[in-house]
């Protein structure tokens, strides 16, 4: 961020943020201690995000003290400062509260996080709530997100918050207030503190992105260290040959997706299970082309089919994940007809 070496420009927040941090710590606290929460809250994002103020522009701005802090030399805004400055003007809650918005991105409120939260774990939650306060909250999120929250609802449970939807007019502000602070302490707090990522799903991740030779010998020496743990890991990885637990349906929207460069080189280090699987859900003229290509390539890298195969897997999961094809959980999940 560039320093800010002229006042013409600055708006009005930003010469209210330049003067409390131009004053002493113990003036700026009883200026704060007399503003309404949402004045602090926006003072403190400008004196969050003021950056270097040059020396000259303190001095024209707060002409009755230019001596004082001329002699200062320029000002930093920071997260540091602001918080301490908060800290001694408000209960620590509060002030934890405000710092902890501006440094979510854009400002991020309560109900923009909550927004991140997976369905499953907020209607856990909420089903342990009064519809009423369920309804404030569902009113709060995008309608896509409360819509799938709704369905996870008790069908009773989810047809009275509903009710009281529909009933319900603006919110007041302090019950509005009193939701999000009981979110806040109740909720968030304890999805922060159980949130932590399971070691061994992490690590799956990580060996996923890996070449095939480098896996290989990973999962081999750890297989020798803790076979549990490798086990483990392989169990939540998903390679290329889990594929094969998709359905023809869902390997036809795969198909449909998948870089048409990359599925002939991805196939020439599979399965011929897995090859045939492929081949079947093609019409049989798209079939034959692609065992053509296969055979144009001749001798290919390892790491050019491992990279091909990666893409392909990538490509799974998104689709997966936006709910266009079902992957099922297990290594040995089989579907029967």
């Amino acid at each position: 961020m560039a320093a800010i070496t002229a006042l013409q420009g600055i708006n009005g927040r930003q010469k209210a943020a330049i003067l409390m941090l131009a004053l002493r710590e113990d003036q700026s606290t009883k200026l704060l201690s007399a503003m309404h929460p949402d004045e602090i809250k926006d003072l403190s994002t400008a004196m969050a995000q003021l950056g270097s103020v040059h020396a000259s522009v303190v001095e024209e701005l707060c002409i009755e003290f230019s001596r004082t802090i001329g002699q200062q030399g320029d000002l930093i805004g920071s997260m540091a400062s602001t918080e301490r400055l908060l800290h001694r003007a408000l209960p620590p809650d509060r002030a934890s509260q405000i710092m902890e918005e501006i440094r979510g991105p854009a400002g991020r409120t309560m109900w923009d996080k909550l927004g991140n939260v997976k369905e499953e774990v907020l209607a856990n939650y909420l089903k342990n709530e009064y519809p009423q306060t369920v309804a404030v909250v569902l009113s709060k999120v995008k309608p896509d997100h409360a819509g799938r929250v709704l369905t996870l609802l008790p069908d009773s449970f989810a047809i009275e918050v509903i009710m009281r939807m529909l009933r319900m007019e603006s919110v007041q502000r302090d019950v509005l207030d009193g939701v999000e602070q009981t979110l806040r302490l109740e909720f968030m707090s304890n999805l922060a503190s159980s949130s932590q990522r399971d070691s061994h799903e992490m690590m799956a991740d990580i060996f996923n992105s890996l070449d095939r030779q480098s896996e290989t010998r990973f999962v081999a020496a750890l297989e020798e260290r803790n076979r549990e743990a490798a086990e483990r890991i392989k169990a939540l990885m998903f390679t290329f040959d889990d594929l094969q637990r998709l359905t023809s349906a869902n390997v036809q929207i795969l198909l449909r997706s998948v870089e048409k460069d990359k599925l002939p080189l991805a196939l020439k280090g599979a399965s011929d299970k897995l090859r045939e699987l492929f081949f079947s859900n093609l019409s049989e003229r798209a079939s034959k082309m692609l065992r053509e290509d296969m055979e144009a390539l001749g001798p290919v890298k390892l790491r050019d089919v491992d990279d091909a195969q990666a893409a392909i897997v990538v490509l799974a999961k998104d689709l997966a994940a936006q709910g266009a094809i079902e992957i099922s959980e297990g290594k040995n999940d089989e579907m029967v007809t």
